[in-house]
């Protein structure tokens, strides 16, 4: 908008001093001109694992009604200018994967459930990152999850089986990417044989491995390629690098999505003229499968605030970037509104843990020996981490109901007995989760991923293209497009 108000400006100024025949020149290549989109040099490419339209509703919801009032404190995501929805469904399934899904995102074609980087029949795909990559774009692929989980491997791996961890991280470390930020190989070594560990083999490919952002940035001027993983004292080569902790779990500063985002960009733009960079908020999806909204919230507004991180950036480079948001699947079939015509969600911000760490937290009190645990030890975690019978009523038949959970929980020894994709946890934690979402008076439909579509947000060169109803394949074409100034 800025140049056509300064062409303007210009086409009345000349016509003032020129001929006709001249000022018809001046209009042909000032046209010319505006028809020339400036060079693509950077592409961002946001995916909300698991996040659909409600779980970023919810989140600008929930953050409306803790500043006191109905409505929507808006996310960066939904001020970009372009929208749009995408479906997601897969060549096999109506639900996909996330393995599909991210295929679909990568490389734009539909694949198998479980399969990543290959079409339906087995032949290989190329994905954006690779296409880039041979063109001398820089690349680098961020997650809040393990560097060789689905999303952030299809677009380097081709196998039949997303579950191929090994093989997946001995493509990893064979990409010549530039960048890799994460939870670390979620299978560092295989579980038989005598392998090569992945840690060793990306360091004989030239890869610097850095154990969180303080080391990271000591290691940033010499590095020529790294792999970033979370900050622990020393790098255990044995240890299975699944996930970054949730936020709700008081996530460490140096492992905030926003700060990685802002180290990765100043790692590919000291050392390249154009980069890529895929951002992954995993652990949306991981919290949105144990139906536990809080910290779905919470990672949504992780997964937020490095997507301000880059805004930041496009401002300095508005004519050289495009940024595109979307996600991979929805999960959980996240529900706003169960009765009344009434939400109360900010009543969320009273728990203060994942139901991992709750149901963890429950099952100790099962392992200090073969005393059973007594109903007010269990009441007082309930107290400590979801402010029950506090600042959350607890009426007589919801107490009740808990003491029955806890009977349940009892005869399992503590163990999880309710099935989630990631993690089980124990009937009491998903019985009190599934307590407290009732009184913001939000439900869910599985624990599992569903065929909602998902959102799709973009700004910068190009993002126009970015709106109405799209299929997940035409993401990676589009911004292909844009970039080859098509």
């Amino acid at each position: 908008m800025k140049i056509l108000h300064i062409c303007k400006k210009i086409c009345i100024f000349a016509s003032k001093f020129v001929t006709m025949k001249r000022f018809f020149n001046l209009m042909v290549c000032l046209c010319a001109c505006l028809c020339m989109s400036a060079e693509i040099k950077y592409v961002f490419y946001f995916i909300g694992d698991g996040m659909g339209p409600n779980q970023v509703l919810a989140t600008e919801m929930y953050l409306a009604e803790l500043d006191g009032h109905i409505g929507r404190n808006k996310l960066h995501m939904t001020q970009l200018p372009y929208s749009g929805q995408a479906a997601t469904f897969s060549k096999s399934n109506g639900i996909t994967d996330s393995a599909a899904a991210g295929t679909a995102l990568a490389t734009g074609s539909k694949t198998n459930n479980g399969t990543l980087g290959l079409n339906a029949e087995g032949d290989t795909l190329t994905s954006i990152a690779e296409q880039l990559k041979a063109q001398g774009w820089g690349v680098g692929l961020l997650t809040t999850v393990a560097i060789d989980h689905a999303t952030p491997a299809a677009f380097y791996a081709n196998v039949l089986k997303r579950d191929d961890y090994y093989n997946i991280g001995l493509q990893l470390v064979k990409t010549d990417f530039d960048f890799f930020g994460g939870a670390g190989f979620h299978r560092p070594r295989p579980r038989t044989g005598e392998w090569d560990n992945l840690y060793d083999l990306a360091e004989q490919e030239s890869y610097t491995i850095a154990s969180g952002l303080s080391m990271g940035e000591q290691k940033m001027g010499e590095a020529k390629k790294m792999i970033l993983v979370q900050a622990t004292d020393a790098i255990d080569r044995r240890k299975e690098g699944s996930n970054f902790p949730y936020c709700i779990d008081d996530r460490a500063d140096s492992s905030r999505l926003n700060m990685l985002t802002d180290f990765a960009i100043r790692f590919l733009g000291q050392k390249n003229e154009r980069f890529f960079l895929m951002v992954e908020g995993g652990m949306i999806d991981y919290a949105c499968h144990g139906r536990d909204a809080a910290a779905s919230i919470q990672e949504t507004i992780d997964f937020d605030d490095a997507i301000g991180v880059a805004l930041e950036f496009y401002k300095q480079h508005p004519d050289e970037t495009l940024i595109v948001v979307t996600a991979d699947h929805e999960t959980g079939g996240m529900g706003l509104g169960n009765s009344h015509y009434t939400l109360d969600l900010q009543v969320l911000q009273h728990q203060h843990c994942s139901a991992w760490v709750l149901s963890d937290e429950i099952s100790k009190l099962y392992d200090k020996g073969k005393r059973k645990p007594k109903w007010q030890e269990v009441r007082d975690i309930l107290e400590k981490q979801l402010d029950f019978y506090g600042s959350v009523s607890i009426s007589a038949e919801e107490d009740a109901a808990l003491q029955t959970a806890f009977k349940k929980t009892l005869k399992r020894g503590g163990r999880g007995a309710i099935k989630t994709m990631y993690k089980n946890i124990n009937s009491l934690s998903g019985d009190a989760l599934a307590l407290l979402n009732r009184k913001a008076q939000l439900g869910w439909t599985s624990y599992s991923h569903t065929a909602a579509a998902v959102p799709v947000f973009a700004i910068g060169q190009g993002a126009e293209q970015f709106t109405g109803w799209m299929d997940n394949t035409e993401l990676v074409p589009k911004i292909m497009r844009i970039v080859e100034g098509k």
